[in-house]
């Protein structure tokens, strides 16, 4: 009977401590936000090199593909693509973009697809990003295309614990009250003062309403004087609306 419980006792242990240890794994994992900009009239040649190969050839790199997009509006409409992948750690990163960078099947796939001119018109612009606490990470697809904001908020010097701490008080579930979805929330790894985050509308009509409801909430607005008595948290706000392509996991 001591034994068992013994047993009993030891097992229950092993399992808070793989609970622990999976845990700490997933709060290792990075994600990449990265914008490509291609040259005038590629962007479809680009489409067709992540469609055909570069999505699978980073799977098999151990990268996890989420969503892909395009701007429905602005300069970069015509020739950008923006999306977001994830590694295990940054270690890994780097190793899987090593293997990529090398793989001879990447190679033949670059080469190929050039034969006509070069697509991208500069070197793609890459940022990793670390989840937040009270980030959903909700990259499960919907039934219909969605529109998705793509939001930067940089705050003055020492004021992004105030900003996090509004969205986890309460912003987030405000964004759910006017029919937003919640999709991921970050900072960046090397950009201080800084968050990321995705939300997700049925259509531009509907992400106007949201917005306009949530401005005018009086819930929003006791919030932002609380969290604001201290002095102004945002200082620059940078927005994307975007939607998923044809090929995106996610939409």
């Amino acid at each position: 009977m001591m034994r068992a419980m013994h047993l009993s006792v030891g097992l229950a242990g092993l399992l808070v401590g793989m609970a622990l240890v999976s845990a700490a794994d997933a709060q290792q994992r990075v994600y990449e936000l990265r914008t490509y900009t291609t040259n005038e009239g590629k962007l479809e040649n680009l489409h067709a090199r992540f469609r055909d190969h570069t999505m699978e050839l980073f799977e098999k790199q151990g990268m996890q593909n989420h969503i892909y997009w395009v701007p429905t509006e602005g300069e970069g409409a015509d020739n950008t693509l923006v999306y977001i992948i994830s590694h295990e750690n940054r270690d890994a990163a780097k190793k899987s973009w090593q293997g990529f960078l090398s793989d001879p099947d990447w190679k033949k796939v670059a080469a190929e697809s050039e034969k006509d001119g070069k697509i991208l018109a500069k070197k793609p612009d890459a940022v990793y990003m670390e989840p937040t606490d009270f980030s959903p990470q909700n990259f499960e697809s919907a039934d219909e295309p969605r529109l998705f904001e793509l939001r930067k908020y940089t705050t003055a010097e020492g004021r992004l614990p105030a900003l996090l701490q509004r969205f986890r008080d309460g912003e987030l579930k405000l964004f759910e009250k006017q029919g937003m979805t919640n999709v991921a929330y970050f900072t960046p790894v090397e950009m201080p003062n800084t968050l990321i985050y995705v939300v997700a509308h049925k259509d531009a009509a509907a992400m106007k309403k949201a917005w306009d409801g949530f401005r005018n909430d009086q819930e929003w607005q006791q919030l932002w004087e609380q969290s604001t008595k201290d002095g102004k948290i945002v200082i620059k706000v940078d927005r994307q609306v975007l939607r998923p392509v044809d090929y995106s996991p996610m939409k």
